[in-house]
């Protein structure tokens, strides 16, 4: 991406999701996600990569939903700092969950790529970023 691109980018993001805890939140899960593509990159095991790759594949096809849960929250609760604004906390708890959860995914992985951990402790781990996003997403069902 070039200059120009990320620039606008940058700007498009502060627009939707503000400069604040939404944006946090974001990017909190894009850095979980990169961390576990990277990984994946180092993988030489083939079977092994072939089970990993629909895991990531999965994770990555939630960050448009991350997005327009952080962009849906910064129109409701705006938050210019990291203070969770009155009740959001559901809502942030979750999302919060979801980027830790996909942080200890890419630890299990990485487990798993030294043969010290298995693909069932990857998938459960994966498993808890979704039920954290389900759980963030009915914060607006409740409303």
């Amino acid at each position: 991406m070039n200059l120009f691109a990320r620039r606008r980018r940058a700007k498009q993001l502060e627009k939707d999701l503000g400069a604040g805890l939404w944006r946090q939140a974001h990017d909190r899960y894009v850095r979980g996600l990169d961390r576990y593509h990277q990984i994946l990159a180092g993988v030489q095991d083939d079977e092994l990569h072939n089970q990993l790759v629909p895991i990531g594949d999965e994770l990555a096809a939630q960050l448009p939903r991350v997005y327009q849960l952080c962009r849906t929250a910064h129109a409701q609760y705006p938050a210019t700092e990291l203070r969770v604004p009155a009740g959001a906390q559901h809502l942030h708890s979750g999302l919060s969950r979801a980027a830790n959860h996909l942080a200890t995914t890419a630890e299990a992985e990485a487990m798993a790529r030294l043969n010290h951990g298995r693909i069932e402790a990857v998938r459960h781990r994966a498993d808890e970023v979704l039920r954290s996003l389900q759980e963030a997403e009915d914060h607006f069902s409740d409303d």
